[in-house]
């Protein structure tokens, strides 16, 4: 076994761990936008690390540009994901009242009453 395959069990395997404490968070968390921040960041981290992972093991074969392009998807698309998500469950009034400063809110002129 030499570092290049030690180096890509390492990332396979921390993207698993972090796989698992997404899915433990989405399972665990106490309303949607709790959940959706376990659902997006470790499980995009924990799926680029695996990638990594499987990038370095499959070193010269032609299927490395498809992980590579699976993985600017994921990182493209997850962010936009994760913001639709949180606006839909505002507007559905699924958030707590703990938010500090509700940025969203129609009567919010704190903001507006600044000089730009």
């Amino acid at each position: 076994m030499n570092v290049l395959d030690l180096l890509a069990a390492v990332l396979v395997l921390a993207g698993s761990a972090l796989a698992l404490t997404a899915a433990i968070g989405v399972l665990r968390f106490p309303d949607t936008l709790t959940r959706m921040h376990a659902a997006t960041k470790p499980q995009v981290l924990g799926l680029v690390l695996v990638l990594g992972g499987a990038t370095i093991r499959l070193s010269g074969n032609v299927d490395v540009g498809m992980l590579v392009l699976t993985a600017m998807f994921t990182l493209i698309t997850a962010p936009v994901i994760a913001h639709r998500v949180g606006q839909l469950a505002y507007r559905e009034q699924k958030v707590s009242d703990e938010l500090t400063v509700d940025e969203m809110r129609d009567d919010n002129t704190e903001g507006a009453n600044r000089e730009p």
